[in-house]
């Protein structure tokens, strides 16, 4: 009898699509790329001058598990300040980018059969981590109610599965793929209902800090004994090579989540946290330059693809635009994508890659150059038109 020599749970994932799909249109000649959350913006001079001289102080050696205290308290210090949070250095896990602090994060809480809430459509990850982890996952198509997953529908949850074992609700905001985001009314909602079922938020935030209407609010305002706020510096300083993230949450989670951190990784890498370290104490502001570019250039995409037929929600942050795909062409998200590939040179993820909810759509990054951008939406408008 042949053994199976593979883990049950890890064949039955895929290697992302988005990632395979940017990888399969990279070949094309003169692919204009809307794929990846990658901004275009490079780390700012003033962090990568602290990591030069980390690594000539000879900061290559292990640190803290949970990260060099001091970073931990300059890292508490900023979110404290940003977002109002009262959390303490003690409180703060660095991780290795926010993907970490996420998968670290499902790890520390879930037994098996446990049930994760992921309302979609939203970036993927959170429901091979949960399988990863003998979780199941109960998705909620928030499409119908302008891509908001509200109380009155979270309740109904627990109605339509009273057996379930439900342990945590995902929220990812501003998010990805649609760019809206939660007004404090609405995450006030959210929070009575995760309160009375006392289950846990993971709060993904990674994109805190590029909001355009309102300012970032957090569900951790509301209900801090049960939420676990997932950041990091990707976003905010154009550091996505670099992976340093961070998880913040009540002291009795961190003291189980530091141990799935520590198996995983041991501990970030020494000098990435220094450099970390200037971005928390000097860098406060580096995010709004690149807020002000990305806000034009969501006009502009707004304006052009709404001239071509799509319909799109605007969305509040981060940096992309889930656009219904005009009635004339194909409706089938993979089948549009690859045609316009194929035909416009203009490469976007399909919207069925973020679950129910995103067939119909594309998601569309616009962490790219107006230049870019400019051409790429001349060739989207060209291709819609010669459509049958």
């Amino acid at each position: 009898m042949k053994r199976n020599r593979f883990n049950n749970r890890v064949e039955q994932i895929a290697v992302s699509d988005i990632r395979q799909f940017d990888s399969e249109v990279s070949s094309i000649p003169g692919i204009i790329k809307l794929t990846l959350g990658e901004p275009d913006f490079n780390t700012p001079d003033h962090i990568k001058k602290a990591a030069i001289k980390a690594i000539e102080d000879n900061h290559s050696h292990y640190t803290p598990n949970a990260g060099i205290m001091e970073l931990r308290k300059a890292a508490a210090e900023y979110y404290n300040e940003k977002f109002g949070f009262n959390y303490k250095p003690e409180q703060v896990v660095t991780t290795i980018g926010a993907t970490e602090g996420i998968a670290a994060s499902l790890q520390a809480i879930l037994n098996p059969e446990d049930v994760v809430i992921v309302p979609t459509p939203i970036f993927p990850i959170y429901i091979p981590d949960t399988l990863l982890n003998q979780g199941r996952i109960i998705t909620v198509d928030t499409s119908e109610d302008n891509f908001i997953l509200t109380p009155e529908r979270l309740r109904r949850v627990f109605d339509e599965y009273p057996l379930a074992h439900v342990k945590a609700v995902v929220l990812n905001y501003p998010n990805n793929p649609t760019g809206i985001t939660y007004t404090r009314e609405q995450l006030r909602g959210l929070a009575e209902v995760v309160k009375e079922q006392d289950i846990w938020a993971i709060s993904d935030e990674i994109y805190a800090e590029l909001t355009y209407n309102h300012k970032h609010a957090s569900l951790a305002e509301f209900a801090p004994d049960n939420t676990v706020i997932i950041n990091g510096l990707s976003k905010s300083h154009a550091m996505t090579g670099w992976r340093i993230g961070y998880i913040m949450g009540p002291q009795d989670f961190i003291e189980q989540v530091i141990k799935s951190h520590q198996y995983m990784v041991t501990a970030p890498t020494a000098n990435a946290q220094y450099a970390a370290l200037e971005a928390m104490k000097n860098g406060k502001k580096d995010s709004v330059a690149m807020q002000k570019e990305y806000l034009k250039r969501r006009e502009l995409l707004v304006k052009e693809l709404k001239k071509a037929g799509f319909k799109i929600v605007r969305p509040d942050g981060a940096f992309y635009i889930f656009a219904k795909i005009p009635a004339k062409c194909p409706q089938d998200s993979w089948e549009f994508v690859r045609s316009l590939a194929r035909d416009a040179k203009v490469a976007l993820i399909p919207g069925i890659s973020f679950g129910a909810g995103g067939e119909g759509y594309v998601r569309i990054s616009y962490a790219a150059s107006m230049e870019n951008l400019q051409e790429a939406v001349k060739r989207i408008q060209q291709y819609v038109a010669a459509q049958a």
